[in-house]
């Protein structure tokens, strides 16, 4: 067993190439912390055996893809190793016929798109920066996106994946086929648990056809409870549409997006029911970068003093949250732009002062929570006040820390990021 820093980088050394492991500089610094070495495995044998090595010497560690989302949730309690995926990027298998296909979790989601759609494929979410954002760190962090509408979330597309566990153990569940049951469901559990159970090696997903045509149409002005009555009017017509969401932003009328998809006669039939849905506005044709709205939330240039959180809320509740965002806000002249999903999912971006950021998020966690939505704030400015990531945890906490205890009781994986400081 390695009882010092230079007895556990021996160990490390004995597995890895000496390409595959060195000091963590100033640039991998996770939430403040500075790690001590940045591991990058070549296999997920190697991958499982270094995790093993640093559980048993009490080092926690930070698994890391593109590093995109690295700040998410609540800070780490501690970082001394950083174990990269970006050596495990390889498409093992693709079988086109059955629509699925296994992939290590460094690879990117821009990568693997491009692999697919040289078969007419695609794996059918649109997260945020994917160019860089991997396997793995979407499925750890849940990120599926506006086609979350029509084809489900992450757990809806996920059959399988291989995880090792902190204790060295290579576990795999799922299989290679969409009709498949065998097994304890791993795929969800670590679905949206952000690292801390185990490290996502590989994953196998269900895949849909890429379509043939699509067109994206936008419904301008109004106010708030027209522009809920005409998502409503949508998802209870017989429009089949890929994505539907609201953009809006302090003082200015709100915006809906619809995307189709399809044969382009199709298409046209549709967008003649949408114009009667939408009478007396008018749908106009949008550019399909009206989907990267949430990803454009994120642009922090011009200011430091951003907050950024992902807020649900009932899809009948859209024109109430952003009422209560509007007047909660306005009292603290704080500055906001929302992008939310006909499913009630949405990222809000507030602008303020350093003392009335933590307010306005405070007291609106507290009336989405109280009208059965949340509030998680994701990024906030350094110097800002503490506020916990998560909120209320529900009657759920006692089971998150079973199943902790259970995968990582020595609390080796992301220590303090999860609900509850889990």
């Amino acid at each position: 067993m390695p009882t010092t820093p230079l007895d556990i980088e021996q160990e490390f050394r004995a597995i890895l190439a000496p390409a595959s492991i060195r000091a963590a500089s100033a640039a991998d610094a996770v939430c403040g912390i500075q790690p001590r070495f940045v591991l990058e495995p070549a296999s997920e044998q190697q991958l499982a055996a270094v995790l093993r090595l640093a559980n048993v010497a009490g080092l926690t560690v930070v698994p890391r893809g593109g590093g995109t989302k690295l700040s998410w949730g609540n800070p780490l309690s501690r970082a001394e190793v950083i174990l990269s995926t970006s050596r495990l990027a390889k498409i093992i298998e693709h079988p086109w016929a059955d629509l699925t296909v296994s992939v290590e979790a460094g690879c990117s989601m821009q990568k693997l798109q491009s692999a697919l759609a040289q078969h007419g494929q695609r794996l059918a979410i649109d997260p945020l920066w994917p160019q860089q954002a991997t396997i793995g760190g979407v499925l750890a962090t849940n990120d599926s996106g506006s086609l979350r509408l029509r084809f489900g979330a992450l757990r809806d597309l996920i059959i399988g994946v291989t995880l090792a566990l902190p204790d060295g153990t290579l576990a795999s569940s799922g299989g290679k086929v969409v009709k498949n049951v065998a097994g304890y469901d791993l795929p969800k559990l670590v679905t949206g648990a952000l690292g801390t159970l185990a490290v996502i090696t590989r994953a196998v997903f269900r895949l849909h056809p890429l379509p043939r045509n699509t067109r994206s149409l936008s419904v301008s002005g109004g106010n708030f409870e027209e522009m809920q009555r005409l998502i409503l009017a949508v998802q209870d017509s017989k429009l089949a549409h890929t994505a539907l969401q609201t953009r809006v932003a302090q003082d200015a009328e709100p915006a809906v997006d619809i995307l189709f998809e399809g044969t382009e006669a199709g298409i046209a039939a549709q967008e003649a029911q949408l114009q009667e849905l939408a009478h007396p506005a008018s749908a106009r044709e949008a550019a399909s970068s009206v989907w990267a709205a949430s990803q454009e939330l994120w642009d922090f240039t011009n200011s430091a003093m951003v907050a950024m959180a992902k807020i649900t809320a009932l899809p009948a509740s859209i024109a109430h949250t952003m009422e209560t965002v509007q007047r909660t806000t306005s009292a603290r002249k704080i500055h906001w732009r929302l992008a939310i999903q006909a499913t009630g999912i949405g990222w809000l971006r507030l602008e303020g002062s350093l003392e009335n950021l933590p307010a306005s998020l405070s007291d609106l966690r507290f009336e989405l929570e109280r009208s059965g939505g949340s509030l998680a704030v994701f990024k906030h400015p350094a110097n800002m006040a503490h506020l916990d990531a998560w909120g209320q945890s529900g009657d759920a906490l006692a089971l998150m820390r079973a199943l902790k205890n259970q995968f990582d009781p020595k609390k080796t994986l992301n220590p303090g990021r999860f609900v509850g400081g889990i």
